[in-house]
């Protein structure tokens, strides 16, 4: 029988109850797992037509790309594997039709971020008629864009009649053959002007997010506007500036009716999409263009993948 001494019963006393386990946690009620449930029911419908419009012409195309399929020999059509795509690496078109895509991508991406963080700040600024040049700044992304190819290569880029080359004559400059001397500079000038207003909204968005609190106390620390617009605006832009890269490059990427109408892919402006359609429409090799179209998305993961991790470091260490 064992005893217990003064001294160590004071010690227990002194040192308190026994810890207690802590307890787990609370399981969730059973109304907020059917809320829960409802919820994630209400996006199937939108998921299953997302796989359903997305993924399985994709699939579908991927499965074209292994078949040698030529329209007008269709009895000779047969599983070809990946024929298609060694055809596709081993053809010097398509070396030049990348490089052709990153540079007008590329281009066309910089200038409307540039230009369009200019208009942004500009129409963030009170001043009359801001409403009405916040609407005529999106014109140029609501018209369609084979109209638009066509009134830039007859009305604006005309050698003989275009308004660019009566402008450059009343400055006594030579007229240019716009379409054929420089087309890619052609195609990336109409590009640019189509997209830059899409660049504009998204970034006028983020400028109006901006915490009026921080630009007032940034102005009454002695901040002027160009420090407090590299030291706090262009930080908190950081985001809205790669959603419009990332979506940009996703549509540049695969724009088709500006070089299909004003340069038919010569002088360099012979993209990806064009040459994809060439395939198609003009070789009928199905097959052949179905590859094409499988490498496109892949070149365009890689873009976006691209643009994203190196164009903004400047934002990256600007919120350090």
């Amino acid at each position: 029988m064992s005893t217990t001494t003064p001294s160590t019963a004071a010690t227990r006393i002194a040192d308190g109850p026994p810890p207690q386990p802590l307890p787990g946690p609370a399981a969730p009620p059973r109304r907020g797992l059917r809320r829960l449930g409802v919820s994630r029911a209400l996006l199937w419908p939108a998921l299953i037509v997302s796989i359903v419009l997305t993924q399985v012409p994709f699939v579908i195309t991927i499965y074209y790309s292994l078949q040698s399929w030529n329209l007008l020999r269709p009895a000779d059509q047969r599983f070809a594997w990946f024929e298609n795509y060694a055809r596709v690496f081993s053809n010097g078109s398509f070396l030049s039709s990348l490089l052709a895509t990153v540079v007008i991508t590329g281009s066309t991406v910089v200038l409307s971020t540039v230009l369009g963080l200019l208009f942004a700040v500009l129409l963030d600024r009170p001043f009359r008629g801001r409403a009405l040049a916040r609407t005529m700044i999106i014109t140029p992304f609501l018209i369609m864009p084979a109209a638009a190819a066509l009134i830039w290569k007859w009305s604006m880029f005309e050698a003989s009649t275009g308004m660019v080359n009566w402008g450059l004559g009343l400055l006594g400059l030579p007229s240019v053959a716009w379409n054929t001397d420089v087309p890619v500079a052609t195609v990336i000038l109409v590009l640019t002007w189509q997209y830059t207003p899409f660049f504009t909204l998204i970034l006028l968005a983020g400028l109006q997010s901006q915490s009026r609190d921080i630009l007032e106390a940034s102005s009454v620390d002695g901040a002027g506007a160009w420090r407090t617009f590299t030291s706090i605006t262009l930080p908190h832009m950081r985001q809205y500036v790669e959603i419009a890269v990332l979506l940009g490059s996703i549509q540049l990427v695969q724009v088709f009716d500006p070089v299909a109408i004003m340069t038919r892919g010569s002088g360099g402006t012979k993209t990806l999409a064009y040459l994809l359609y060439e395939r198609a429409f003009v070789g009928l090799e199905v097959g052949e263009a179905a590859a094409y179209g499988v490498i496109t998305v892949l070149v365009t993961i890689v873009i976006a993948t691209v643009a994203l991790r190196t164009l903004f470091k400047v934002f990256t260490e600007g919120t350090r």
